[in-house]
């Protein structure tokens, strides 16, 4: 028992005593004017798993390599340092600005789709800022469009689905926050848009609905000089809504909707003739 205790003392004592060691030379090595040495101990850092050491050192040799035979590989090893270290904005940068440098390496082509999945993987939740999502989406089609025949094209079509229904439930969400607020306008508009924009969407039922909704709630609420061309929206939202989804669970209540701006459109028709005002 105190001979095991022992061993993993003395065990402990040497695995410090290395890591003071190997910070030690790591230090020296930063200040050392050594180049040749610093990259070769980089790309070492890089295969132990050691990123950080890896792209410090990398900086420090890219200045001094810029231009020569080495300067791919150093940005290679740069941009996959960045990758592996889990900074995918900067990775992202790195790996396109590679593929800037060298179009023709074999490595563009791998690069240029790590380009748009780090942005992928930058993508917050549907409900922030979407700019990383839009900017994937962008990275993601340029690689598609430059190689159309990669094997990689299937995995970046289904990345770009997956972004965009991000985007999709993010619209979707904006127009219930406008009708939920009573900006029924706003609403009516934003629904309109996305109806447009994802023809096929899963919430296009829902949004054709909301669009009468709040087409309704619009024309209900304004002056009367302005309720009857604002219930005609009613009656073109309820027509493009009947007409696509017929046995919808909400048809009952946009029929009744659709009846209520008639009967309002009719009352603004009467009056006008019973007034002369044509």
């Amino acid at each position: 028992m105190l001979r095991t205790k022992r061993t993993i003392q003395i065990s402990g004592l040497i695995l410090f005593l290395l890591t003071v060691s190997s910070c030690s030379q790591y230090q020296r090595l930063l200040q050392s004017d050594d180049h040749e040495l610093k990259f070769n101990t980089a790309i070492e850092y890089y295969e132990e798993g050691e990123y950080g050491r890896a792209i410090t050192l990398l900086s420090d040799v890219m200045p001094v390599y810029r231009g020569t035979a080495k300067a791919q590989r150093l940005s290679y090893y740069f941009a996959k340092a960045h990758y592996r270290n889990g900074e995918y904005t900067l990775a992202s940068h790195y790996f396109k600005s590679y593929v800037d440098a060298f179009p023709h390496s074999e490595n563009a082509e791998e690069f240029l789709f790590l380009s748009g999945y780090c942005q992928y993987l930058e993508s917050p939740r549907y409900s922030l800022d979407q700019t990383n999502t839009r900017q994937a989406i962008r990275e993601l089609q340029n690689f598609i469009n430059r190689y159309p025949n990669s094997e990689r094209v299937a995995d970046a079509n289904d990345l770009i689905d997956q972004l965009r229904y991000k985007l999709e439930r993010k619209h979707f969400k904006i127009g219930k926050m406008y009708y939920n607020i009573s900006d029924y306008q706003a609403a009516a508009t934003t629904f309109e848009t996305y109806i447009n924009d994802y023809p096929d969407s899963d919430y296009r039922e829902e949004a054709m609905f909301l669009t009468v909704k709040a087409y309704y709630e619009f024309a209900a609420r304004s002056i009367p000089q302005r309720q009857e061309e604002r219930y005609e929206k009613v009656l073109g939202a309820y027509n493009a809504f009947a007409r696509r989804f017929p046995e919808s669970d909400n048809i009952d209540d946009a029929t009744r909707m659709y009846e209520r701006a008639t009967e309002a459109i009719a009352r603004f028709q009467r009056n006008r003739e019973l007034t002369g005002n044509n």
